[in-house]
């Protein structure tokens, strides 16, 4: 397989679905008539070679990015030329794009990034129009005679990393020009040129009434790792407790968060998640670093300080593009106002945006969510554990300090739906730590619905909905609780990741992509479980390489999570990568020896089924065993129906797990069972259907019938067990008690 790198020119005709609607066969004439007046001419001319045409598009390499450049402003000025003489013909106008990348060379055919990248920006165009990439750029910039207009860094689909776009301006005099009215500012005289600069730093001091309508300067723009939203954007920072006693830090984070929930409700704003500021600043100096990281045009930040009753909080907004605070206030106050305090700062900032509130926008910032504030502070601490993927005794902190302000606040939706939502990934994921999974789903369902019931539009509470619904089979009314989820939340990243779980696996991949895209816009430095997550959408999405690198940082973070070997595995199954499948796959049978294909397939029996199919069969490519321990039994040694009739009718067993745990198991003859060993003591029911046994213990495996098969153990030697049982959870030995 052959790599070089090569200039890569994509054109494509804007609006051709429209055209051939109207006229099919006139449209692929001026097509074809293009090619051969036009294109074919130019490219010749220029050197390059014309690798195929694709519908109505064309791909071409060049050695030199000058003649791809310029092979592209000859085109389109001779395609403006045509356009002007207006002899009334059909015109087609086409998007190009030119990047300077690497290629993978497969006979006369090119693939790989520098083409995906040539594709993507030639959708940013301008129709009749070029856009080059930054490598392109920094290549052609002084060589010729055009201008150029950045777009900034820009994210496009299949591309892990923003990449830097800009517009080729043909007329060099339209590119980089100050306004006249400026260039003359410059020419007179001092005093009048004072006065005019006083009428126009009064205009700017204006103009932040509605500044994202005002057009950046090239150098600004290029600073931001994202383009910036269309709407105001706002990156609350971390408040700073300067109390001198770090008793307060919780209360602190606390305002904070609650301030980005609070703006997040606002449809009119675009709002960053807390992560992501947190991991931003923590790396970024300036106001400006911070917005430029983020793609946002403003900051907010303050400080607080409680000393008793009294408390004490600057907060200031500022406009990260001229570095001027937008508004400020000191609040100095009784810590029971402090729900008054983050109203107020609501209030202003949304009035100094200029932000229009719906209605339901309106009730939703009215609403207090608790009136006691020792309640409060236990939800802030609760909020600071973290939920997903922790280990036992952070979830069981977590959980006391819910509870805690429960019993002061019976009436605290918040904290409802966070017990609601601990236990919905208690039940999703089979974990038996806190509660047996038919417990944490009776607990998931009912906090969820009581915190619904206090406020019907509680974000957090629709998530949880929705996820029960997904593993209940219920895709329809899945859907429907994580659109309000978003609806409730419109700048929730946990509210637009939930939703893209949720449509990924009820079949709408490209939507789930979509809104997992947005989540990630919202916290493009997520948490390592939010990495996790998105990495599950992107490869359920069939993505592998966007799914990949988000999942290895989640794992290089929590590397005890089963899901992120799990996934990887298959992943780099599916990209070829044998020497690192065989890697994680060792290290996945390493931390849990009992992982294999039967029991992921009953785990995610409510996948759709060629999603299911697809990710067993990575599973199984990597070398994931059917059944655990890498258990393979004979069937000369299976034991039939009858056989397991007579070996559950009133019978005991006595023997070990494959990992050495003493069991004794008790059946009767109507078809109960009780099993104990040193950790457990459960009970359950147990039939024989066709060669396999089957058993259901309430609460354990999501309250599932999982069915095993029994052989000889021929390999036992004298005292040795004379069975073996595997099931999708465990591989045992065991005889039968005189």
């Amino acid at each position: 397989m052959e790599r070089r790198l090569a200039a890569i020119l994509i054109a494509d005709v804007a609006g051709y679905s429209r055209l051939s609607q109207i006229d099919e066969e006139g449209t692929r004439r001026c097509f074809q008539a293009d090619m051969d007046d036009i294109f074919l001419p130019k490219i010749t001319e220029h050197h390059g070679r014309l690798v195929k045409t694709m519908g109505d598009g064309l791909l071409v390499e060049f050695h030199s990015v000058v003649d791809a450049l310029h092979c592209a402003m000859d085109v389109q000025r001779e395609k403006a030329l045509r356009k002007a003489s207006g002899d009334g013909a059909m015109r087609l106008d086409f998007r190009i794009g030119v990047n300077l990348g690497d290629i993978i060379v497969e006979g006369d055919d090119i693939q790989g990034d520098g083409v995906n990248i040539a594709d993507r920006i030639q959708a940013l165009a301008e129709p009749g129009g070029i856009a080059i990439s930054g490598t392109t750029y920094d290549q052609v910039n002084t060589k010729l005679d055009v201008g150029y207009t950045s777009l900034g860094r820009q994210k496009v689909k299949g591309i892990v990393e923003p990449i830097r776009v800009y517009r080729v301006v043909l007329d060099p005099n339209k590119a980089r020009i100050l306004p006249r009215s400026v260039k003359g500012l410059l020419r007179m005289p001092a005093g009048r040129a004072a006065a005019i600069a006083v009428l126009l730093f009064a205009a700017a001091t204006a103009y932040w009434w509605q500044p994202w309508e005002l057009g950046l300067t090239p150098t600004l723009v290029e600073r931001f790792a994202y383009p910036l939203p269309d709407k105001p954007s706002v990156a609350v920072l971390p408040f700073i407790n300067v109390s001198g006693d770090t008793e307060q830090d919780h209360l602190a984070q606390g305002l904070t968060d609650d301030l980005i929930t609070e703006l997040s409700k606002v449809s009119g704003l675009f709002v960053i998640a807390r992560h992501s500021v947190l991991a931003v600043q923590n790396g970024a100096g300036k106001i400006q670093d911070v917005a430029a990281e983020l793609g946002v045009h403003y900051v907010l930040e303050g400080t607080l300080q409680r000393a008793g009753p009294r408390l004490r909080i600057n907060v200031k907004l500022i406009d990260a593009l001229s570095g001027l605070s937008v508004w400020a206030e000191r609040y100095d106050r009784q810590y029971a106002d402090l729900f008054a305090i983050q109203d107020d700062v609501t209030g202003k900032i949304i009035s100094a945006l200029a932000v229009e509130l719906s209605d339901g926008e309106r009730t939703q910032l009215e609403r207090i969510p608790s009136d006691n504030l020792e309640a409060y502070d236990y939800y802030m601490r609760a909020e600071q554990e973290g939920l997903a993927y922790s280990d036992v005794e952070t979830y069981r902190r977590t959980l006391s300090y819910y509870q805690k302000a429960i019993d002061l606040d019976p009436n605290f939706a918040d904290a409802h739906a966070g017990i609601a939502r601990v236990a919905v990934d208690v039940w999703r994921n089979d974990y038996n730590f806190l509660w047996s999974a038919a417990v944490a789903r009776k607990i998931a369902y009912d906090a969820a619905g009581q915190a619904l019931k206090l406020d019907p539009d509680n974000a957090r509470a629709h998530t949880v909905l929705a996820l029960l619904q997904l593993v209940d089979g219920r895709a329809a009314e899945a859907r429907d609780s994580a659109n309000r989820a978003v609806q409730a939340q419109p700048n929730s990243a946990e509210a637009f990741g939930n939703l893209a779980l949720i449509l990924v696996h009820t079949g709408s991949h490209e939507e789930a992509v979509a809104e997992m895209e947005k989540a990630l816009r919202l916290d493009p430095a997520p948490p390592s479980s939010f990495r996790l997550l998105a990495g599950i959408v992107f490869y359920t999405a069939r993505d592998n390489r966007r799914a990949i690198p988000l999942i290895e940082a989640a794992r290089d973070a929590l590397p005890n999570a089963e899901p992120a070997r799990e996934y990887l595995t298959a992943a780099y199954a599916y990209e070829g990568d044998r020497v690192r499948g065989a890697q994680e796959k060792a290290k996945l049978l390493e931390l849990f020896p009992d992982a294999n294909l039967t029991y992921y397939n009953y785990l995610y029996d409510y996948w759709r089924e060629d999603d299911l199919e697809h990710h067993l069969a990575g599973l199984r490519a990597a070398g994931i065993p059917e059944w655990p321990f890498g258990f393979v039994g004979s069937d000369a040694d299976q034991l039939d129906a009858d056989a397991l009739h007579n070996l559950i009718s009133d019978k005991t067993w006595s023997g070990k797990h494959k990992n050495g745990t003493a069991f004794v198991q008790y059946f009767d003859k109507a078809g109960n069972t009780a099993y104990r060993s040193a950790n457990t003591n459960i009970t359950g029911t147990v039939e024989v259907q066709g060669n396999r046994l089957c058993e259901r213990f309430g609460g354990y495996f999501l309250d599932r019938m999982v069915c095993g098969q029994v052989y000889r153990n021929k390999d036992a030697g004298p005292g040795g067990a004379q069975y073996v049982h595997v099931t999708p959870q465990a591989l045992k030995f065991f005889s039968l008690t005189p």
